[in-house]
């Protein structure tokens, strides 16, 4: 063989999965990187726009409704024109969000800055798990193990997240989390571009069909049904508004209504109607969501109102929330392999509620090392709950609509995530003292028993699917 051939044939090799596979995730991890550090950031977005603890809790509700909205929406953008000129366009977004938010003069203009932010980042993950199953193909991996992952390094980065706030808010301000975007959507503008393959031949739409075809109805009818819910659930505790518990309800039937009816539904209920596997898949990652969010967003708070601990103070306590990410993994990734995704997600589950009673512990000392425990008892279970549930995914979803279904997935995190700020709000109403707290973990605490009996009574036949052999059964 001539030293030229050989030289063509390395160049024509395709790059490692493992580096394709960092490349998405430079970008898949902003959001879950935005989410972690913004939580360590609302005592001082507090101080600095005069609000209360309901009213700052929008700057995390803004950003995952905007995700919940426009995911299924990308995903399915990604499917038409091209996973990777999606991707790259929600890192341009991103990048200007970034250089807009230092500039916020206003709590509305932190908000507004927030959406587009949650618009560029929105893209990532549906377009991430598009082009999975062509990597998968070129390097000779499995498309389930690379999405898990993905997502499991995304929930690392929500947990290293209030390290890297913490840091920078104390070096540069609260300005500095929005300016970090810029140089990482940059990085994973252009890793992508060098090592993701180029988005197959396909015919072109035109824009206006696809806009024309994104059920906006059945979107604006989403958006008022969970703001409304949102507004009520958040003045609960105060001056409740009872008028808008009719609008949730008419909105929802109206939502209902338009998506039965569509001939492109912003969420097609019908085929989630025809797939329980699928539907049970985002159930539980709303309640895992929840659980895991409500500690994320409830313990900063808490901890530099109740003991006066600083921001990167908080961060690196946070940290075991992810520390343990990398020994977990590998282990659980092998008791799927052994025992199947329905046995793992019951260890998981089972772990992941106990783990919850250690949030209680916190009422009583908040010393450093207890803090560390705490966070490490969360982490843990947390991570192997994470996995099964990502893997479930690729099992339960259509091959031909994966982009869509993940797209749902996504939509399913930010309604756990919204619906976290809501246990937030609820618990702080009256202040961050410990009594407060111990309300805070209780409501946390039974949220992980629910999830854990949705896991065991929950039962769904495995629809047939490619790759998916090693599970024996739906979790």
């Amino acid at each position: 063989m001539s030293t030229a051939t050989a030289a063509t044939r390395r160049a024509r090799r395709p790059p490692r999965s493992g580096w394709v596979i960092a490349a998405l995730c430079t970008g898949t991890a902003l959001s879950a990187l935005n989410s972690g550090m913004i939580a360590v950031s609302l005592s001082t977005l507090r101080q600095e726009f005069a609000v209360d603890v309901a009213t700052v809790t929008w700057v995390i509700s803004v950003f995952y409704l905007t995700s919940a909205v426009l995911q299924p929406l990308m995903g399915r953008l990604a499917d038409e024109y091209g996973a990777r000129r999606v991707f790259a366009a929600g890192m341009a977004i991103t990048i200007l969000a970034g250089a807009l938010g230092p500039f916020a003069a206003t709590f509305g203009w932190l908000l507004a800055v927030r959406i587009l932010l949650g618009i560029g980042t929105a893209t990532t993950f549906p377009a991430a798990a598009a082009m999975l199953r062509a990597i998968a193909a070129r390097s000779g991996g499995s498309a389930p193990k690379m999405i898990g992952r993905i997502q499991l390094i995304d929930t690392s980065a929500a947990a290293v997240g209030p390290v890297v706030g913490g840091v920078l808010i104390v070096f540069g301000g609260w300005q500095a989390i929005f300016w970090i975007n810029i140089p990482l959507a940059a990085i994973a503008l252009v890793w992508t571009h060098l090592l993701v393959p180029r988005d197959a031949p396909r015919p072109r739409t035109p824009l206006r069909t696809v806009l024309r075809d994104a059920d906006v109805p059945g979107i604006l009818l989403f958006v008022v049904t969970i703001v409304a819910l949102l507004v009520f659930l958040l003045d609960l505790t105060a001056d409740p508004n009872w008028l808008l518990v009719p609008v949730v309800l008419a909105a929802g039937a109206l939502f209902a209504w338009r998506e039965l009816r569509a001939s492109t539904p912003f969420i097609d209920l019908r085929l989630l109607a025809e797939n329980g596997a699928l539907i049970r898949v985002y159930v539980v990652f709303i309640l895992a969501n929840l659980v895991f969010y409500s500690a994320l967003f409830g313990i900063p708070q808490y901890l530099e109102d109740h003991a006066s601990y600083r921001t990167d103070v908080i961060g690196l306590l946070l940290l075991p929330l992810a520390a343990f990410n990398a020994l977990v993994t590998p282990w659980a990734e092998k008791l799927i392999d052994r025992r199947g995704l329905r046995a793992a997600s019951v260890i998981g589950a089972v772990a992941l509620a106990i783990s919850t009673l250690s949030l209680l512990v916190l009422g009583i000392s908040t010393a450093p090392l207890v803090i560390l425990a705490v966070t490490a008892i969360i982490g843990i279970p947390y991570v192997l709950v994470l996995i099964s549930i990502t893997q479930s995914l690729y099992v339960a979803a259509p091959p031909d609509q994966e982009g869509q279904a993940a797209g749902l997935f996504q939509t399913a995190r930010s309604l756990g995530c919204i619906g976290s700020t809501v246990v937030v709000g609820l618990s702080f109403a009256g202040g961050t003292s410990p009594v407060d707290w111990m309300l805070l973990a209780a409501i946390t605490g039974a949220l992980g028993v629910l999830y854990l009996l949705v896991v065991v009574l929950w039962r769904t036949r495995r629809p047939a699917a490619p790759g998916a052999a090693a599970a024996s059964a739906t979790p």
